[in-house]
């Protein structure tokens, strides 16, 4: 789906399946961040009052959750596994080059828009570590020149 700009009305209209249900925030979270590419701070007002819930109560739920974002995530997201595999082969030098590279730190964004950056507690690429994953593609046994071509790939042609 399209990322939207933000609208009360729209955003009434995206939660209204799940009012009066049990758990019904979590999708309604879902389902705001998937019309919209983050949950905007006037969706918490609107959900506290539609949940009956404080404001707390709602930003603490989206604080819990790590794939809920308050700011709309780039065109790729790029996950650097952080589990103890990847880290016995070498992933923290390669998150610090990842990270040198885009100019950003985890939960950021780079100011083109193009990459968010986020950590991964394992990508079940074990074998192949150190790993990383764009979007749905895994990447591993990552070397820093392995790296720079990998994040080409997700670069305009000419860029680098």
């Amino acid at each position: 789906m399209a990322v939207r700009q933000w609208s009360e009305a729209s955003a009434r209209e995206r939660i209204a399946p799940f009012c009066g249900e049990p758990g019904g925030l979590l999708p309604a979270l879902q389902a705001l961040q998937s019309s919209f590419g983050a949950i905007d701070d006037r969706a918490i007002d609107l959900l506290a009052g539609i949940f009956n819930l404080s404001r707390a109560e709602v930003h603490g739920i989206i604080s819990f959750y790590p794939d809920f974002r308050r700011q709309p995530s780039g065109v790729h997201t790029i996950r650097v596994c952080q589990a103890e595999a990847c880290q016995s082969m070498g992933s923290h030098a390669l998150t610090e080059q990842v990270k040198r590279q885009l100019g950003i730190d985890f939960h950021e964004t780079t100011a083109d828009g193009r990459f968010t950056l986020e950590p991964v507690y394992c990508l079940g690429n074990c074998a192949c570590s150190p790993a990383i994953m764009i979007d749905e593609a895994t990447y591993g046994r990552l070397d820093p020149d392995r790296l720079v071509s990998v994040l080409n790939l997700y670069r305009p042609a000419g860029e680098s």
